[in-house]
């Protein structure tokens, strides 16, 4: 199956599901991947999107 079939039929199931303990567990393993992802950038890379995340709260952000 390739990539686009699969993501496809993962979101059909999940739409079914009814499980919110199934919706919780796949929460929590996208959680998990971005809280590592965030753990490997360095102090200066996490500093920079906290200022661009506060930039955009505040409306400071051009769209291109």
């Amino acid at each position: 199956m390739d990539l686009n079939a699969e993501k496809l039929e993962l979101i059909r199931k999940v739409l079914e599901t009814d499980d919110n303990a199934i919706l919780k567990k796949i929460r929590a393993v996208f959680e998990d991947k971005e809280k590592k992802v965030w753990e490997e950038l360095t102090p200066e890379q996490q500093e920079e999107i906290n200022i661009g995340i506060q930039n955009e709260n505040r409306g400071d952000v051009v769209d291109f």
